[in-house]
């Protein structure tokens, strides 16, 4: 049974999927805890289903090494086998990725390495393509720049704004990130292995 730390700064829609698929007896991962760097509207899903949480808030650190310091030390003593960025949006420092790569994985609102960055939607209609998509990535050094375990195009479609695309992206966003966990669980999708795409 793969164990996963999933990591949250808002609503946790990504959580919510990952939480509902595991509550299937044959789907061979947990959500062990789930943690935020904030007070995160997401921690409804986790008292929902029974989950532990954790909080280490970054506004409580003097900088950003001394807060990811205490984040991997919190996320280290559940012994995870994969941790899941799901709408944490804080980047991460650099040695907590190395400590952690490859078992951290992230969802993301774009085909990458297409639209790369916090907007990806909204760089997407800026540039005004035709399709746009959903990624799910290995966590790495850099900006959405890790090896790409799956993805998926998905059109923009006349009047599409910033929300309704979005909202579109992250009902496939769901359906990778659960399929992808599946796959990492069940030895198909080796992390090590992995090349970019």
């Amino acid at each position: 049974m793969l164990k996963l730390v999933v990591l949250i700064s808002g609503g946790g829609s990504n959580l919510r999927a990952l939480l509902e698929a595991a509550s299937d007896a044959d789907y061979p991962a947990r959500v062990i805890a789930i943690g935020a760097d904030r007070d995160a509207d997401g921690f409804e899903h986790a008292e929902a289903f029974g989950i532990p949480t954790f909080s280490v808030p970054f506004t409580s650190f003097p900088d950003r090494e001394s807060w990811g310091d205490e984040l991997l030390a919190t996320i280290e003593q559940w012994g995870a086998d994969l941790v899941v960025l799901s709408g944490f949006m804080r980047l991460l420092p650099i040695r907590v990725v190395e400590a952690l790569t490859p078992h951290l994985i992230n969802t993301h609102p774009a085909y990458l390495p297409e639209f790369p960055g916090a907007h990806g939607v909204r760089d997407a209609l800026a540039a005004g393509v035709s399709q746009t998509g959903a990624s799910v990535i290995v966590v790495d050094g850099g900006v959405d720049s890790g090896p790409i375990l799956s993805q998926e195009r998905i059109p923009v479609l006349p009047g599409d704004t910033e929300s309704t695309l979005h909202d579109r992206i992250k009902v496939v966003e769901r359906r990778l990130l659960v399929q992808s966990v599946l796959d990492i669980a069940n030895g198909t999708l080796d992390l090590t292995e992995k090349t970019p795409a």
